[in-house]
């Protein structure tokens, strides 16, 4: 599938790697549609990606109402005449010791992370059936692979995206093609000592950070290349097998 003049929809797409994946597809000429929470600077990320001279809409939305989120997908086909890529990228980032994870913070992560994922796949299709083709990207992590102190309920649901990826492959192939990436330390979060941010330099087999760019690329490659689905590809500069 061509980039140029795609339209893409992305969940959770004003801040961190959602904000970089729209703006790098729409570097490359695609229209994007993204999600937001209300704190989040949706506009602002929406007039940033207009000014590389697409089109682009911005929803404050919460992918756990998920009766709003088939709206979204709906009023999205409508105004833009169809859906060519979803990105599921909404998640939130909680770190909790096991034996403190509380009932309602294991939810939202399982909400958000999985639970959205799966149903705003199941939204999209339709669409893309309809028209003849379409591709889902799904966000998942290291996490799944290694035990991360702290994250394992984000672990879990990050889990969950990994078969829901190759689940809809198998049920919605030949038409819609779906993988997942697996960012390793591309983006640490804001709060990370210096010894943390070299110890994640230090894991990698290239000793250094990545970019967010560097996992907009292979989802671009993942649109672009018509013979991958059902995979999940790492993009942890070789962090899973380090060690």
């Amino acid at each position: 599938m061509e980039i140029k003049n795609s339209v893409v929809l992305i969940t959770g797409g004003a801040i961190r790697l959602g904000r970089a994946h729209g703006l790098y597809l729409a570097q490359r000429g695609a229209h994007i549609a993204f999600s937001y929470l209300p704190h989040e600077p949706g506009p602002e990320t929406q007039q940033e990606i207009e000014a590389l001279g697409v089109r682009c809409t911005a929803t404050a939305l919460d992918v756990r109402n998920l009766d709003a989120m088939r709206r979204w997908v709906a009023q999205t086909a409508e105004e833009f005449g169809r859906i060519d890529v979803l990105i599921n990228n909404a998640s939130p980032w909680l770190m909790r010791p096991f034996l403190e994870v509380t009932e309602a913070e294991y939810d939202l992560c399982n909400d958000v992370t999985c639970k959205a994922a799966f149903f705003c796949t199941q939204a999209v299709a339709p669409f893309m059936l309809k028209q003849g083709r379409g591709v889902v990207i799904n966000v998942a992590d290291l996490s799944v692979y290694e035990v991360w102190p702290t994250l394992g309920h984000h672990a879990i649901a990050k889990a969950g995206v990994v078969q829901l990826t190759r689940y809809a492959a198998r049920e919605l192939g030949p038409t819609i093609r779906v993988n997942a990436v697996a960012p390793g330390p591309v983006l640490l979060p804001p709060d990370f000592t210096p010894e943390q941010i070299e110890e994640a330099r230090a894991r990698t087999l290239v000793k250094r950070l990545g970019q967010p760019e560097d996992v907009s690329r292979v989802i671009a490659m993942l649109i672009e290349h018509d013979y991958l689905t059902g995979h999940v590809y790492f993009i942890d500069g070789g962090q899973l097998f380090s060690h």
